[in-house]
Order: C-alpha cells, then structure tokens, then sequence
C-alpha cells in the first residue's frame, strides 16, 4: 500500500457535488531564496507527474525560520486539514532558515530537507484525502517515513536537488 497512489478519496469526494480544483500549487514569499525556489518548482513539477492531488493543495513556501502551528507551537512545515472536504487544505513550508541549512548541511543536504519537509507536510495531506485513521504517533512515522521515501525517489531522477 502506497499512502500517495490510494484512492479510498473517491468514496469521500462522492458526498460531495462540488466541482473541485485539483493539483498541486506552489506560492513564495518574495524573500524566499531563488535556489529554494527553483529546487522546489522542480519538485513540483516531478511530483506533479508522479502523483494525483484530486483536491487541490497549495504549498506556501515562507521566507520566515519558523511557523507558528494552529496549537501555537513554532515547527518548521505544517498542514490545514479541513474538517470538510469542500474545503481545500494548505500546506505552509518555512525556508527562511536556508543560509543556515547551507553552512551546516551543504547545498544539495539544506535543499533536501526543505523538499523532505514539503513531502511530510503531502504525506499528511494523503492521509487525510484518504481518511487514513493512526495515532498522533502513527500519523508522524508515516509522514517521515514517507518523506524520506519520496525525496529518495526524486533523488533517482536527478543528480542535485
């Protein structure tokens, strides 16, 4: 079972008689760094091309180091679950602390886990289009799980992220 190819959403969307937008949809702060941008287009692009998103997901790629999450606690991704599928979700991605990934990490190691972080925050939504029921605990295994997986995937296709 791959959480990103299921189609249980199908009986979910049934419900509903809204037409819906559909795809993955990115948009940046203006002071998000042109390299973070560029290697998330691409990885967009890929997954565009690899995966189906049937309610549309746009992906805000902040220029801040942190977000403050909907319990107020300051994380690096997170993702809007309706309560609703009529409503779309969101994921936000913090990228502002990229200068600091490069020293650390090197380019190709900051600009992965930045795509990781975008990854787990979609493997979230894929749960949620599916109605995938886990623990708290279960729920963030998965996503890490999952992140890795897909950046290692999209690593395949491409020498640099």
């Amino acid at each position: 079972m791959h959480i990103w190819t299921l189609e249980k959403w199908i009986k979910y969307l049934d419900y509903y008689e809204n037409d819906y937008r559909t795809g993955l949809r990115l948009k940046f702060d203006k002071k998000v760094d042109p390299e973070v941008k560029r290697a998330c287009k691409d990885f967009a692009k890929w997954i565009r091309t690899e995966y189906y998103f049937p309610i549309r997901v746009p992906i805000y790629i902040k220029s801040c180091e942190k977000i403050r999450a909907m319990d107020g606690e300051m994380v690096a991704a997170t993702f809007f679950e309706p309560l609703e599928r009529s409503v779309e979700p969101f994921v936000r991605v913090a990228a502002g602390d990229y200068d600091y990934l490069l020293c650390k990490l090197g380019k190709d190691n900051a600009l992965a886990a930045i795509l990781a972080s975008i990854a787990h925050e979609l493997t979230h939504y894929f749960q949620w289009i599916n109605g995938i029921k886990l623990t708290e605990t279960g729920y963030e295994r998965q996503a890490k799980a999952y992140a890795n997986y897909i950046v290692d995937e999209y690593a395949e296709t491409r020498e640099h992220p």
